[in-house]
C-alpha cells in the first residue's frame, strides 16, 4: 500500500479529483488530501463534490508520501504561488517520486520550476505557459516522462488514472487498459 497525496483547494475540476481519488483508494492505497489548511471543506467548481483536507501543506513532508496527484480546475492556480506547495513538489521530484498532474495541474509544476526540460501535456490553452517554462509540450491524452504523468482534460482521465496506477506499481483495472 502506498500513501498518495492530492494537492487541493476550492474550485477543482470535480471529476479530475473524484475519479483518480476513487481509483487509487479502490486499488488499496491510502489517500491524503493536502491543502492550505487542515480540516478545510473544499468544493469543486461544478459544485458536484466536496472534500475535507486531511493535512495542511505545512504539516507534511515529501518523505512521508509515495506520490502526489494534482487535479485541475482553478485549484492549481490558487495553490501555485504557495512556496510550501512548490517546495513539496520539488522535494517529491528530487526523491524520484511520481507526480501526476491533469488539466491545469501543470501550473504548479511550472511555478515549482519542475517543467523545464520535461515532456508534458496540459489543458490546451496553457500550452504556451508550459513552452515558456521550458517544457516540451505534446498534445496527447497522457504523457509519461520519468516520474511525471500529465494529461489534458476530463476525457483523458482513464489514461491518466492508468498511468498513475502504473507509477504506483498497482494492477490496472481491465476497464482502464
Amino acid at each position: 500500500m502506498k500513501k498518495v497525496a492530492f494537492l487541493l483547494t476550492n474550485d477543482f475540476e470535480d471529476s479530475e479529483m473524484q475519479k483518480p481519488y476513487e481509483a487509487i483508494k479502490a486499488a488499496g492505497h491510502e489517500t491524503v488530501i493536502i491543502g492550505l489548511k487542515k480540516g478545510e471543506k473544499l468544493t469543486g467548481k461544478n459544485k458536484q463534490t466536496t472534500y475535507t483536507t486531511d493535512a495542511s501543506i505545512d504539516e507534511v513532508k515529501a518523505d512521508q508520501l509515495d506520490t502526489v496527484v494534482i487535479p485541475g480546475g482553478s485549484s492549481p492556480e490558487n495553490l501555485r504561488l504557495n512556496k510550501q506547495i512548490q517546495q513539496f513538489v520539488k522535494d517529491m521530484d528530487s526523491q524520484g517520486k511520481p507526480i501526476s498532474a491533469i488539466c491545469h495541474g501543470p501550473q504548479i509544476l511550472i511555478s515549482a520550476g519542475f517543467a523545464k526540460d520535461k515532456t508534458l501535456t496540459c489543458y490546451p490553452p496553457l500550452k504556451d505557459d508550459l513552452i515558456n517554462a521550458g517544457a516540451n509540450y505534446v498534445d496527447q491524452e497522457v504523457v509519461v516522462d520519468g516520474n511525471c504523468v500529465s494529461s489534458r482534460i476530463p476525457a483523458d482521465e482513464p489514461a491518466f488514472i492508468r498511468e498513475t496506477l502504473n507509477k504506483l506499481r498497482t494492477p490496472v483495472p481491465q476497464s482502464l487498459r
